[in-house]
């Protein structure tokens, strides 16, 4: 692998005297100490921050995310060593890509997202894997333009989407826009999967090392419903990364609905359990109901060995496998992907938690009501910026204004907020004491 893989945009901050780190072993001590990366202890989940001292936040769905990712790399590295070789898997890569993954969240989840891009709908959109990007590249202050000047490999790991929003479907193409704020449907404003023009300059240096035909592939798109496009393929580290995201939020946060009572044995049997025992392997079969009752004991230790077992399951049925032989780029001729029975396996942990967690009445009020604090913030903001922001964005705003982008400081302002900050905000904006 070569050392361009290594490159930081910015080569003004140099290695330390006596600093023997590895290049991403600097990348995840940047992630830690960010600031990016506190905020995620007070931005929502599944359930809203405060509702309990039990759940998940964004942070610690993170560190078990990072913790997952390890388990991946150590499986991959035990069954196919060749492979990681060639391909030169880095465990602090996939923990830094894991921790990292979700800074570009917006308050108050999903609501926040589809709120953000709405205010932002002639003016770029928004999107919270996009927002990553432009976090760890230009808005984290480790360096004075460059955010965490990140190395190559790690900010391509951390590129889920590799293409931009305005391609993936027009603005023109959006839902009507409401009358007023709170007629406004979150479902017909969740952005398309991409990254932002704003940004396009870090992104063609962080693909500036494929051939010109990896780069064409890599940013493919295929269509999917409702005249949306969506891109095809992710590098090695990235879907590594994605995986255990995806087994943090199917198989965690349904420990945290089933702690705190949202969800019945009953329904979690009738629409997992019963399908468990129909996938074709052998352990599901013969474990769905013993994960079911261990799931739902009055005692806890019997629910931390089911949610062991089965992410366990998962992270075993993991391995490498080419996903179009036509790259020349090892990285993204690979990727980490499920064998089918633990794929359908964990998607149906996924619906279940999105149908019968997210899609609950109590929890979508609690998205609501933040999705309205924000568009009320961002119009205010919007009106008069250089007297409601505060001194350091008001100085950034002016700065971008000038070429016309004045609203993407707001919009970065108002996502960096948790969810605490942002109705204390709106509090002292439209609330007298």
């Amino acid at each position: 692998m070569h050392n361009y893989w290594i490159e930081r945009f910015s080569d003004k901050n140099p290695s330390r005297d006596n600093d023997h780190r590895t290049p991403y072993q600097r990348d995840k001590a940047r992630v830690l100490h960010s600031a990016a990366f506190r905020r995620l202890q007070a931005k929502t989940q599944v359930l809203s921050v405060g509702a309990n001292d039990f759940h998940r936040t964004r942070l610690t769905h993170s560190l078990e995310a990072a913790q997952i990712g390890q388990g991946i790399a150590a499986q991959l590295q035990q069954k196919q060593p060749e492979l990681t070789e060639e391909l030169q898997l880095d465990f602090n890569l996939i923990e830094t890509l894991c921790l990292a993954h979700d800074i570009g969240h917006p308050p108050f989840g999903h609501g926040g997202e589809a709120a953000l891009h709405f205010m932002m709908r002639d003016h770029g959109g928004f999107e919270g894997n996009g927002q990553t990007l432009r976090i760890v590249a230009k808005l984290e202050p480790y360096t004075a333009n460059n955010g965490m000047n990140l190395t190559r490999r790690s900010m391509l790991g951390l590129i889920k989407y590799p293409g931009f929003i305005d391609q993936m479907r027009p603005i023109s193409q959006q839902a009507s826009i409401p009358a007023n704020f709170r007629q406004l449907h979150a479902s017909e404003w969740l952005p398309p999967k991409g990254l932002y023009q704003d940004d396009k300059q870090i992104f063609e240096w962080v693909t500036d090392c494929l051939s010109a035909e990896d780069k064409r592939r890599f940013c493919s798109t295929r269509s999917t419903t409702g005249r949306q496009r969506r891109t095809r393929y992710k590098s090695f580290d990235c879907s590594i990364m994605e995986l255990a995201d995806d087994i943090a939020y199917g198989i965690h946060d349904l420990e945290d609905a089933i702690t705190t009572g949202i969800i019945e044995k009953s329904v979690f049997d009738s629409q997992v359990t019963e399908k468990l025992q129909k996938l074709d392997d052998i352990w599901y079969q013969q474990q769905a109901t013993v994960l079911s009752d261990n799931l739902f004991s009055q005692h806890h230790y019997r629910r931390k060995d089911a949610i062991g077992s089965l992410v366990n399951k998962l992270i075993t049925a993991i391995s490498i496998q080419p996903v179009d032989s036509l790259f020349t780029q090892a990285l993204l001729k690979y990727n980490a992907t499920l064998d089918t029975p633990s794929f359908d396996a964990l998607n149906l942990f996924k619906e279940f938690v999105l149908k019968n967690v997210i899609k609950r009445p109590d929890i979508q009020r609690l998205e609501y009501k933040g999705q309205q604090l924000i568009m009320q913030m961002f119009d205010a903001f919007a009106s008069d910026p250089t007297r409601l922001l505060p001194a350091n964005t008001c100085l950034r705003w002016q700065q971008a204004e000038k070429a016309g982008k004045g609203m993407r400081v707001i919009c970065d302002y108002i996502a960096g907020m948790t969810d605490g900050y942002a109705s204390r905000m709106h509090k002292s904006l439209f609330y007298p004491e």
